[in-house]
């Protein structure tokens, strides 16, 4: 048979530590003002301190200004505003396309990390804020794809705590990150961000108590 996969606890805390073999790739994902960016720059820190020699590749094209830094960034290549102007696209337009232009590439990509793969723990792909235009493009799913196909792949998928307490948009957040994990089709991990402002409990009790999830949305219903 093949490989045994086991599933952590939902309360399970993941930590950061020397992988066995090949770097562990984490495509990190999440909606727009999940903190996406901001949980990458504290990983960055981690990563240096601890000394766990990482590649960090940035595939947001829009984005002003990184916090932290990254091996390749997908800006040094494509230059999207250019894109937009070329092409007369919108900022989704503009993009898309320019992850379609880098997704022809990415083969080098690939090459460049495999260079220095006995080095590396970890290799993490930062995607655009439009999570969409990742998940939902042809673009996105060679890259997913040529990444799982070059190293044991993760997906990040970074949810913002706060907004997501009451049941409507917990359940909306939970059937987001089903269609991504069914349609990507690899291991799966749901980060609940700003935990410093809302705790991540009442996510970890309706994951496993379909019951009180039921209450919550009865007593939601009840205020409308």
């Amino acid at each position: 048979g093949g490989p045994s996969v086991s599933l952590p606890r939902a309360d399970a805390r993941f930590k950061l530590g020397p992988a066995r073999k090949n770097p562990v790739a984490c495509i990190v994902l999440g909606m727009a003002g999940s903190g996406k960016t901001t949980l990458m720059q504290r990983i960055n820190v981690h990563i240096h301190e601890n000394q766990l020699p990482s590649y960090v590749i940035n595939l947001d094209p829009a984005v002003g200004a990184l916090p932290y830094g990254c091996n390749i960034d997908i800006r040094d290549t494509v230059n999207y505003k250019e894109v937009m102007k070329q092409y007369q696209l919108g900022p989704n337009g503009g993009i898309m396309t320019a992850l379609n232009l880098f997704a022809t590439k990415y083969d080098q990509v690939m090459d460049l990390v495999e260079k220095k793969a006995d080095e590396l723990s970890y290799c993490f792909i930062d995607t655009p804020g439009q999570i969409e235009v990742f998940t939902w493009s042809a673009s996105g799913n060679i890259i997913s794809e040529m990444t799982a196909y070059s190293f044991p792949t993760v997906i990040v998928y970074v949810i913002d705590t706060p907004r997501t307490t009451s049941p409507i948009t917990f359940m909306s957040n939970m059937l987001y990150a089903c269609s991504i994990m069914y349609k990507l089709k690899l291991p799966f991990i749901l980060a609940f961000n700003k935990t410093d402002v809302a705790s991540a409990s009442f996510a970890r009790e309706w994951m496993t108590d379909l019951d009180k999830f039921q209450e919550a949305v009865q007593g939601e219903q009840a205020y409308a």
